[in-house]
């Protein structure tokens, strides 16, 4: 006769000690923690819109990387004042932002800014 038993090992089971895993995904976790902080801040970063991009470029408008430094400043105080829609005026570009998206929605520079209407806008930077 065959005997038709299953046999268990006598010894538990234990869960593997974690250790030499954690420290592996701190040291980890220093550089994902730089890598998400200059990623985030790039995306953050103020957009523009296709109609916007038009507009710079047949106007012959170059926003240096200081400026730009400069938008997002600006966007991201009167997003704090819980503004929406802003119209931010800094050497002599008008830039009318969608605060909320980030987004510049158009431009101008101060030969098109006269006698022109700014509307759908509830605050002003001016940098």
């Amino acid at each position: 006769m065959t005997d038709n038993r299953i046999y268990y090992p006598q010894q538990p089971v234990l869960p593997v000690s974690y250790s030499a895993q954690e420290t592996k995904t701190a040291g980890k976790s220093a550089n994902n923690s730089d890598f998400d902080q200059i990623l985030t801040q790039k995306l953050n970063g103020v957009k523009f819109s296709q109609h916007a991009l038009q507009r710079l470029q047949s106007r012959n408008i170059e926003l240096k990387p200081e400026e730009l430094d400069k938008l997002d400043t600006a966007v991201n105080k009167a997003a704090s004042k819980g503004a929406k829609e802003s119209l931010v005026l800094m050497n002599n570009l008008a830039l009318v932002v969608s605060v909320t998206n980030k987004t510049v929605i158009t431009a101008m520079d101060g030969a098109s800014m006269k006698d022109n209407v700014f509307t759908n806008i509830d605050s002003a930077v001016i940098v």
